[in-house]
């Protein structure tokens, strides 16, 4: 049985506590390996590291910091596919989505690469007679990332890339359902010349998790999960006077105005409600079609639509499939709870995932795309995260209808609008409370250089991931005001150029 351990200091360590997590192939439902759970001695051990490494590696030049994340970057790169397959054989996502997922996790080690100029703080002279101010980012010393299972790549590509390229050292304590990936990214980071004890990876479960919220010695912590986890993090962190960005659940809906073009929005809403089999926070849960002829032909354009989507393995021989297993057979009677809680709650269902013939499941954790029709505000499958390729249409008679829906909702995440009508869209940005909008695009996900992050009890913290909000969370902000006193200078005509 492959074991999975820790990575301390530029090299995998063995686990000391003896305990272990079975870690599955989503498509088969067989233990591929088996990950070690860091006792708080460990991950002590791991926080002390990167306390002995950050002295040296603060003091080293942005530039050359950034040299070696362009090194990173050219390794991740080469190694795309094989960072791909090792996504979609843990988390089961299909093959295209996985290495989507490396791009979009790279996007954010690009952005990083320009610390040099990011890092640059304010100037202003003459404040007084002879008075100068000006400001320097400082990096906070060791951080730390807590990550999902849904993105094993990408969402610690947007936390440890901008916190190394800031000066800071980073521990990663990935999900214990998939470690294989920021595992091969430790090395693939040492390969590229990162200072032993820069980055490690602790694997473990909720005994290092409370380490990393309350030793001293961490500075700040990212989290990306579930709400209740989120505000955990938060608190308990917060408690411990650390920095905190924590990433919560989120039920992200798409309206769809009677002017929208119906095949682009149907498009969109197949790949963003099915898409890595709605395992994504992202991901669009409830469509909200304006007007009851919208709904209708909506309804009727997904229905033939989910009868051409390709559920199966994420590896295949051909062409991909659309849509692959969900995680681990925990989640996957959670999700089918879920379906059967909308039927008792009064949803139609239109089409019942739990039903699909799926070629090559064997005993893998599959559920087809299914869709609820006259969904209401109160029944489970719209007030709560599903995680799954459950898509619901919840019907708003007009445009404010549909605003007041989406803004009476717990989550502020992410959310839609599909129209021709620019004023609609106009409005519809200005009035939604939800932290990230698409207008004729499904899944709003900002790009690296500008920042990530939902409303209301999708984000506990004041600073969102990545892009400048990124470059501010790991660092801390200090402002000189200095004054020389005037008096004999001692000319000389030598020039010596700073060593980088």
């Amino acid at each position: 049985m492959n074991q999975i351990q820790h990575y301390l200091n530029g090299r995998h360590v063995d686990g000391r506590s003896e305990r272990f997590a079975p870690v599955y192939n989503p498509a088969t439902g067989e233990q591929s390996a088996q990950v070690a759970l860091a006792s708080a001695d460990e991950t002590r051990e791991a926080i002390a590291s990167s306390e002995a490494a950050f002295a040296t590696w603060s003091k080293l030049s942005p530039l050359k910091r950034s040299r070696i994340l362009f090194t990173f970057k050219a390794l991740v790169e080469e190694h795309a596919d094989e960072l791909a397959a090792m996504i979609s054989r843990e988390h089961g996502k299909v093959f295209s989505d996985a290495k989507g997922e490396v791009t979009r996790g790279l996007e954010v080690v690009e952005f990083a690469c320009g610390i040099p100029h990011l890092q640059k703080g304010e100037h202003s002279m003459n404040v007084g007679t002879g008075v100068d101010s000006y400001s320097m980012m400082q990096p906070l010393g060791v951080c730390a990332g807590i990550s999902p299972f849904n993105f094993p790549a990408m969402v610690p590509m947007w936390m440890f890339p901008i916190a190394l390229a800031c000066g800071n050292t980073f521990i990663m304590k990935p999900s214990e359902k998939d470690p294989s990936t920021p595992m091969r990214l430790a090395e693939l980071l040492s390969e590229a010349g990162l200072p032993d004890g820069v980055f490690n990876v602790v694997n473990g479960d909720k005994e290092a998790v409370d380490v990393l919220l309350t030793d001293e010695r961490v500075q700040a912590v990212s989290f990306v999960g579930s709400t209740p986890i989120a505000e955990y993090i938060y608190a308990t962190a917060s408690a411990h006077g650390k920095r905190v960005q924590a990433l919560g659940g989120a039920k992200n809906h798409m309206v769809v105005m009677p002017d929208a073009d119906l095949d682009q929005a149907v498009s969109a809403l197949m790949g963003a409600a099915y898409g890595s089999a709605g395992e994504r926070c992202m991901a669009i849960s409830v469509a909200v079609p304006v007007g009851e002829e919208t709904a209708e032909r909506l309804r009727a354009k997904l229905v033939e639509q989910l009868e051409q989507l390709r559920v199966g393995p994420g590896i295949v021989e051909g062409p991909d499939n659309d849509m692959g297993p969900l995680v681990t057979r925990e989640h996957l009677e959670k999700v089918k709870g879920y379906i059967q809680a909308g039927v008792d709650e009064g949803a139609e269902l239109v089409v019942d995932g739990r039903e699909a013939v799926i070629d090559g499941a064997g005993d893998g954790y599959f559920v087809g795309g299914t869709l609820f029709d006259r969904v209401t505000p109160g029944m489970r499958i719209h007030s709560e995260e599903i995680f799954g390729p459950v898509l619901a249409i919840a019907r708003a008679a007009s445009f404010d209808d549909a605003v007041a829906m989406i803004n009476d909702h717990e989550y502020g995440n992410g959310t839609a609008i599909f129209t021709r009508d620019g004023d609609a869209a106009r409005q519809y940005c200005e009035q939604i409370q939800v932290g990230m909008v698409g207008v004729n695009v499904p899944i709003p996900v900002p790009m690296a250089f500008h920042s990530f992050g939902g409303w209301k009890r999708s984000l506990f913290g004041p600073l969102h991931m990545h892009g400048p909000d990124g470059v501010r969370f790991y660092t801390r902000m200090k402002t000189i005001t200095q004054r020389w006193p005037s008096g004999i200078r001692e000319e000389t005509n030598h020039f010596t150029m700073p060593t980088l």
